[in-house]
């Protein structure tokens, strides 16, 4: 018999931002948590069924976009990939590209995401190529001592950090900072075989998250958000809930 998961419980942190009209809030259990990306060491994917020896990691489906910047933003750093760093380079060079129109929003309007070429993005390297398993874009970004969040999509560096923002009647700004849950993927992600914030395997870090993903945050928050926000979860005697991941199943 399985036993049930553990209850979602999450420890929060709020605090009301002084340089504009905004409220933070941050899952204080998952940034605390030693979750990490496992990505080519047990990442199970997120096909129907765990498929580790894929190694497709998030990359099933084509990349979204925020805004045009961020396509732009692709374009640039796609420019300076080579052959040797890009499996699908004559293809993502050629006469289609690397960019698709995906499934329309919820608006109806046409909505554009990075090709996909057997079965996972374009970007992806897949195991065996000679340049490197993984993203294309993550391998250069590193080969050109820069930050690999800097060349990629903005979906592909914050996923499974997820902000989002609210509005109430009176223009008041929440923001949230959370883990990405697998409804966030839309109906499909119920269909995955495994999520990695549900599981253990992937609570395995060094350090907490809210440490080992500093740039990320930074980038998503700002620099003085982030240290406001590092000093709360670092303030002595406080001991955090256990991510529901890590804790004893019933």
């Amino acid at each position: 018999m399985v036993p049930d998961p553990p209850d979602d419980l999450h420890e929060w942190i709020s605090f009301e931002d002084p340089d504009e009209h905004r409220t933070w809030l941050f899952d204080a259990t998952y940034l605390r948590s030693n979750y990490t990306c496992i990505y080519g060491c047990g990442c199970k994917g997120i096909l129907d069924e765990p498929a580790p020896e894929l190694q497709l990691g998030c990359c099933s489906f084509g990349a979204h976009f925020v805004d045009d910047d961020d396509i732009a933003g692709l374009r640039r750093h796609a420019a300076r990939l080579t052959p040797q760093q890009w499996q699908f380079h004559k293809k993502g060079t050629g006469k289609k590209g690397f960019l698709a129109e995906g499934e329309p929003d919820d608006d109806g309007n046409p909505v554009t995401v990075t090709r996909l070429v057997d079965d996972a993005c374009i970007f992806l390297n897949r195991v065996g190529f000679e340049g490197g398993t993984g993203c294309a874009l993550h391998i250069g970004a590193l080969e050109a001592d820069e930050r690999p969040l800097d060349w990629k999509p903005h979906v592909c560096w914050q996923v499974p950090i997820r902000l989002e923002h609210s509005t109430d009647e009176s223009g008041h700004v929440t923001s949230r900072v959370r883990e990405w849950k697998r409804r966030d993927w839309g109906e499909g992600g119920n269909e995955f075989g495994w999520w990695c914030t549900e599981e253990p395997d992937a609570f395995i870090g060094s350090v907490a998250l809210y440490v080992s993903a500093k740039d990320e945050l930074v980038e998503l928050v700002g620099e003085h958000v982030y240290r406001r926000l590092a000093k709360l979860l670092e303030r002595p005697g406080w001991t955090p809930l256990p991510h529901p991941a890590v804790r004893p199943r019933r």
